[in-house]
């Protein structure tokens, strides 16, 4: 009989193996160490050890961007809203360095990643950002001429840059001191002449 609690063990387990070992360097039987378990019942879950990392990408994107439609929901105007987005990315990360390691590094390792399991979680980060932006640009806050598609890129660019940057360089700094400046230095760009 199938535990439901089983799955989230090994993704739990298989975040803190890839993170240390890098993904190409775990092996299911790392996982299943970690996990507590025999190698074989990580198969009555998951088909392969990508279809571990697809899972645990999926469900914690999905976790993520829940959050921050939740946080962002608090805010008065789409500059606080951009601000908060930014410094809870940043405060995210620094709470699950594990798990930045494995998003911001390894899921990098395979190119075709973000081009196929990964398009639908990705898709919803940007449909946030590029929602935040319409919604200065209906109230004025940011240039009406703004392109959302080039400027949501861009913020999501610079988040992940920081972020990649914070996790290869050891995490010798807290990620989310830097939030202020990256958020301001995006909102100036933005911002309408007054």
């Amino acid at each position: 009989m199938r535990d439901p609690d089983k799955p989230q063990q090994i993704i739990d387990a298989a975040v803190r193996v890839f993170a240390r070992k890098g993904y190409f360097n775990s092996r299911v039987s790392d996982i299943a160490r970690e996990a507590g378990i025999a190698a074989g019942t990580i198969y009555l879950y998951f088909k392969t050890k990508e279809d571990i990392l697809i899972t645990v990408f999926r469900e914690k994107m999905e976790e993520f961007v829940s959050a921050l439609w939740r946080a962002i929901a608090e805010e008065p105007d789409a500059v606080a809203k951009v601000r908060r987005l930014v410094s809870m990315h940043f405060e995210i990360l620094e709470q699950q360095p594990e798990m930045a390691a494995v998003v911001q590094v390894e899921l990098r390792q395979g190119q075709k990643f973000f081009r196929g399991p990964a398009t639908q979680e990705i898709a919803a980060y940007f449909a946030l950002i590029a929602s935040l932006l319409e919604e200065g640009v209906a109230a004025g806050l940011f240039r009406r001429d703004l392109p959302v598609k080039v400027a949501t890129k861009m913020l999501f660019g610079a988040l992940d840059q920081m972020a990649t940057s914070w996790v290869l360089g050891k995490r010798g700094y807290r990620l989310a001191d830097t939030a202020p400046a990256v958020a301001d230095l995006f909102l100036q760009g933005i911002a309408t002449d007054r």
